[in-house]
């Protein structure tokens, strides 16, 4: 398969991968390794003292999948600082699909990423205690 020189930069640099754990940090992942496609946002947003509007302070991903799956996930993580907690993605998912020239046959797996994606946002509303947040499907981890 040919990928763009878009998916093939974010693939092979992959910035933003890794975790953040603790204080005002949020997780969420969707998907299965078994299944092929697995992915997982970690978002950091301004600590609950902050004035408001609090914002995304940090964002790391983890994906098993394809290349589009990485450079996706790892484009979400990039352009996501200082973005509103709760946001949706930057893009739709079509917007994605062709930024990054993913074939049709694809688009579960970006799919996939959106839960991900809307699994921490939504997690990084939530009040968040002073260790971090638990980890699960969705939510604060420390």
């Amino acid at each position: 398969m040919r990928y763009s020189a878009l998916t093939q930069r974010y693939f092979a640099d992959a910035p933003a991968s890794g975790v953040l754990v603790g204080p005002d940090c949020a997780r969420g992942a969707a998907g299965s390794r078994a299944a092929g496609t697995w992915v997982q946002f970690d978002v950091q947003v301004d600590p609950q003292d902050a004035p408001a509007p609090r914002r995304v302070r940090a964002v790391r991903f983890l994906a098993f999948g394809c290349p589009h799956v990485i450079a996706v996930a790892a484009w979400l993580a990039e352009q996501s600082v200082g973005m509103l907690p709760g946001a949706r993605l930057p893009e739709s998912v079509q917007s994605l699909q062709e930024r990054f020239e993913v074939p049709v046959e694809k688009r579960g797996r970006l799919l996939i990423i959106e839960d991900a994606w809307c699994t921490a946002m939504g997690a990084s509303l939530a009040p968040h205690p002073a260790g971090g947040l638990d980890i699960g499907a969705g939510g604060p981890i420390s």
